[in-house]
Formats: C-alpha cells, structure tokens, sequence
C-alpha cells in the first residue's frame, strides 16, 4: 500500500446475517485504495473483521457463498443446558480449520471485540487472547449461543449495549473513520422464496430435528396473519433494542463515513444469501463515499 494511502477506522456493527455485507464494505475499501488501521465489531462485524485482521477474508467469502441452507443448519450444535439453545462450539471449530486462530496480538490490524460482560451489565473491549475465543464471546446472542467465559468473566453478544462500536475507535490516529450501521431504514423489497418442502419421511432423526429446526426458524406465513415463532420473537425484540442504541451511538460519535444497510436486507439466520448481501455491502459503501465526497 503507498504511503499517501487514506487510513481507515473500520466500525463493523452487529446484525446476524446482515453482517455478510461487511464483507463487500471491505472490498470497496480496498479496491479504492483505503488502507484499513484498526477494526473495531460487534457480534458478526467482530467475525469479519477478525477474519479481515487475520488476512484471511477471501478464504472465509469463498467459503460462506457456497453454504446452503441446511449448511447453516448443520453447523449449530445443540445444547442441553437451560444457557442457550446452541453451544457455538461447531462452527468455532470449523473457522478454526479453515482460518487458523492465532492472538490478536499478533493481527498485522488493530483489531477490538466487542462483547458483554453477564454478571456486571458493562461493556468489554477484547484485545488480547485468541481471536476466535474473542469473536465467540463478542457473537454470544443471548437464548441463541451459550454464554462464553473467558478472562473469568462470562460474556454475552456485544451487540447488547454497542451495536455499532465507535468508541474503541476514538484514540485511532488514521485519516476516516468508517462506520457500518446493520441497523439501517427498512427498504420494499421481494419476500424471501419459501423453503422448498422436505421429504415426508427419510433421514435419521438428527436430520428431521435440524429440519424442524429450520422450518421453525421461518413458520409458515400467510397475506393475512403473520405467524411468529418464539425465536422470531427474541430476535425481534433484540433488534428492536439494538436499532435504539445503534442511533444514540451514531448521534454521539459521528463517524466520517456512515454505511446504512437496511435492517430488513435478510433475515437473522441467512447466511445462505452471502453473495447477495455481499453485493449489497459493496453498493452501499460506494452510495455512502459518493453521499460524502469521500470518494
């Protein structure tokens, strides 16, 4: 990268599956030249951008693009304690593989994790330690993943109290400081086509309950009543939240560039839309340089 390059603070900010857009937000940058300093994410902004700091993004996009919906659905693994419905421990171990875990410290990026201590209610910074253990903890949704201890502290989602951190970001010395908001206005757009109906009988029992699981996740709807399941119902009421603080946030600390995805792009679980959130990510960057003459 030449010296003259624009030096960026990357704010990456909570959103489930909206998160993949990060990824496209990060090629635009680097396609024009911006030099990414420093990362700052919540939840699944902490996922990209750790595996950004680590200099393995294209790896895990080539990855995620080719999933499937019931590879989403194979990567959770059940939990049997009353903490959360999944352990997160599978698809940790799968980013392991295919990423390889290594210090933060050791990033060539400064790279901060956001997440929630349980106990106290206060946010935590993770700077230090196993980057996939930081991102774990930092992805925590409560009722969806099992909390994770690390530094003796058990550690929720950081998308809890900062949705779209910027603080961490405040003692960056670079030129922007670029914020990525998954928390954006809703936009019209086609709903989702419905999953494809699944075999009546067949497969092994594992199999029907991850089934069961995914249907659950998108209950049949009809023009008139929308039907809503319980995990509909946290997720709504988490984003409801999020969406709250994300504006304060982005009212205190106004960052140079500010990313809007719509917070209606995808629904929480669809990784399987990668490519197109993706895409979306990429567009918007270029939409908000261009807002800003930035560019």
């Amino acid at each position: 990268m030449a010296e003259h390059a624009t030096t960026v603070s990357l704010v990456l900010g909570s959103g489930g599956a909206r998160g993949l857009a990060h990824i496209g937000v990060i090629r635009w940058l680097t396609e024009h030249g911006y030099a990414i300093r420093s990362i700052a994410g919540s939840s699944m902004g902490a996922l990209v951008g750790g595996i950004y700091a680590a200099g393995k993004l294209d790896v895990y996009a080539n990855w995620v693009s080719a999933l499937e919906r019931m590879d989403v659905a194979r990567l959770l693994d059940p939990s049997f304690g009353r903490t959360g419905l999944f352990k997160g421990e599978r698809i940790m171990d799968v980013l392991r593989e295919l990423i390889g875990d290594c210090s933060i410290e050791e990033l060539p990026v400064s790279f901060t994790a956001v997440a929630t201590d349980l106990d106290s209610g206060k946010e935590v910074w993770l700077r230090k330690g196993k980057l996939f253990d930081a991102i774990r903890a930092s992805m925590a949704t409560p009722l969806i993943f099992t909390p994770f201890t690390h530094g003796g502290r058990r550690l929720l989602d950081g998308g809890l109290v900062n949705p779209i951190p910027i603080a961490p970001t405040l003692t960056d010395t670079t030129d922007l400081t670029v914020a990525v908001n998954l928390s954006g206005r809703a936009e019209a757009r086609p709903s989702a086509p419905a999953p494809a109906p699944a075999p009546a009988h067949g497969g092994n029992a594992y199999r029907r309950r991850i089934r069961t699981f995914v249907e659950g996740l998108y209950p049949a709807r009809t023009s008139d009543t929308p039907m809503l399941g319980p995990v509909d119902i946290v997720y709504a009421s988490m984003e409801t939240m999020q969406n709250t603080i994300a504006r304060l946030k982005l009212a205190a600390y106004s960052p140079d560039v500010a990313v809007d995805i719509p917070r209606n792009a995808c629904g929480f679980y669809e990784f399987w839309r990668a490519q197109e959130l993706i895409a979306l990510g990429h567009e918007r960057t270029a939409r908000a340089f261009a807002k800003t003459g930035q560019q």
